[in-house]
């Protein structure tokens, strides 16, 4: 469900960019305290989480592939907004090192998957659990209805923001300059996947981990979802490090999914699906940027699946190394002011 670049026009993809920039500042003012605290562990985490798991692909409908997102769990314990920044973390890593997801397409990502699932999901969890307690089963069922709910809205709004391209962005000769397929063709393609399966696999991964935690960690659950306030944030347990490290262990699980996530074609799967053309626009933009490890594959290595674990890894690595580089600049800018309002004082 990652639209790469190519597929949206510069137009489409700048419209998705200014939609998200609100949202994003809305979660750094929110996240401010979260970002220097005890919490960014706990983010960081929650940002791997997302970034593994949307390795593990499993097959769908059609021949094609999907993955869970993890932004409905992020959303339940982190709150929306420190989740917003969790996923898009991942997205940009994603995007920019390995090539899942374009770097014109980000905005759009970010918005389907980083904004809207967090919202839908969390609003959605909310509701349905009322005011049951961190540990009760409902709490559960809640989470699980509300990952299938939003993956499956962000799927939608991915299949419109590619099916209208051919609706507004064709070449003199009546040809689509950029995604080839309208919203007759993207909509039911994009949601029987998700409908189906990846709504179900997003609503396990959701239910399961929300259990796991009820009963390894229900402090962070209390301290971050909104159940309950707590300046002082919780620990991570040991626990919930080895599920991060097992997830990472197994993520090359991933390559056993046959077939491309339908809308991520490359070039080469355009040419062989016998469209009789390649898109013009396409052509242009998708190769605007060359991810170093395309593909979760490390050149050097002739094994895929050590190029895919450690793909995993270095991700990993990456998101926690973003973290704390954001939170050491925020404490430093923090101890700046303090002490600047000290001596004015």
């Amino acid at each position: 469900m990652h639209i790469p670049d190519g597929y949206l026009s510069p137009a489409t993809a700048a419209a998705m960019y200014a939609a998200s920039l609100p949202f994003w500042y809305r979660a750094t003012r929110k996240t401010k305290t979260l970002l220097t605290g005890r919490a960014v562990p706990l983010i960081a985490l929650l940002a791997a989480f997302s970034f593994v798991i949307m390795m593990f692909n499993v097959p769908l409908p059609g021949g094609t592939s999907g993955h869970a997102v993890g932004s409905a769990l992020a959303a339940i314990v982190l709150g929306p907004w420190a989740a917003m920044l969790a996923v898009t973390v991942a997205l940009i890593i994603q995007a920019f090192f390995f090539g899942d997801g374009g770097i014109l397409a980000i905005g759009a990502n970010a918005f389907n998957l980083a904004i809207v699932m967090p919202l839908v999901a969390f609003y959605l969890y909310r509701w349905l659990s009322g005011n049951a307690a961190v540990t009760a089963q409902r709490r559960v069922a809640a989470a699980a209805i509300a990952g299938y709910v939003a993956i499956n809205l962000a799927a939608l709004l991915t299949a419109i923001e590619l099916g209208i391209q051919p609706i507004f962005f064709r070449d003199a000769a009546g040809f689509a300059l950029y995604f080839p397929y309208g919203l007759q063709v993207a909509v039911p393609a994009m949601l029987l996947g998700h409908l189906t399966i990846a709504g179900a696999v997003e609503a396990l991964v959701t239910g399961l981990v929300l259990t796991w935690l009820q009963r390894t960690n229900p402090q962070v659950l209390e301290a971050y979802s909104g159940v309950k306030s707590s300046a002082g944030g919780a620990r991570v347990s040991r626990r919930a490090w080895a599920g991060l490290l097992a997830l990472v262990v197994l993520a090359p699980i991933g390559l056993f999914a046959p077939g491309t996530a339908w809308g991520e074609w490359s070039r080469e799967e355009l040419q062989q699906m016998g469209l009789g053309y390649i898109p013009a626009g396409f052509d242009r933009w998708s190769s605007l940027w060359n991810a170093p490890l395309s593909g979760y594959d490390l050149p050097l290595l002739d094994n895929a699946a050590a190029g895919y674990w450690l793909s995993a890894v270095l991700g990993v690595v990456l998101v926690f190394a973003i973290f704390l580089g954001v939170a050491w600049v925020m404490q430093r800018i923090g101890s700046k002011t303090r002490v600047a309002a000290d001596e004015n004082g």
